[in-house]
């Protein structure tokens, strides 16, 4: 499993990997871990989010792990001022 593996590489500890359950949406992986019952994933964005909702905290982060978003549209100019905001602002992170 490449999350446990990474978090081994990351913590510098010895983690016995232990399936515990496999879950189809973020928050019964989040309630489930919520209970003790293992370690899950969460993104940096959402973090505090996360920890206040779930009563959980960081173990530690992976920086080598990244989320990507992307917005399709049908319309050949974009037109909508939150929309453009994003793309501007995608636009700036990855030109910088």
């Amino acid at each position: 499993m490449l999350v446990s593996y990474a978090l081994d590489m990351q913590l510098s500890i010895v983690l016995v990997e232990r399936t515990a359950g496999e879950f189809e949406d973020s928050a019964t992986l989040k309630a489930f871990g919520q209970e003790g019952h293992g370690l899950f994933p969460g993104s940096t964005a959402m973090e505090k989010e996360i920890c206040r909702q779930y009563q959980v905290q960081v173990v530690r982060r992976v920086d080598s792990v990244r989320q990507k978003f992307y917005a399709i549209t049908v319309e050949r100019r974009v037109k909508h001022p939150v929309v453009m905001a994003l793309f501007d602002a995608a636009r700036r992170e990855v030109l910088s």
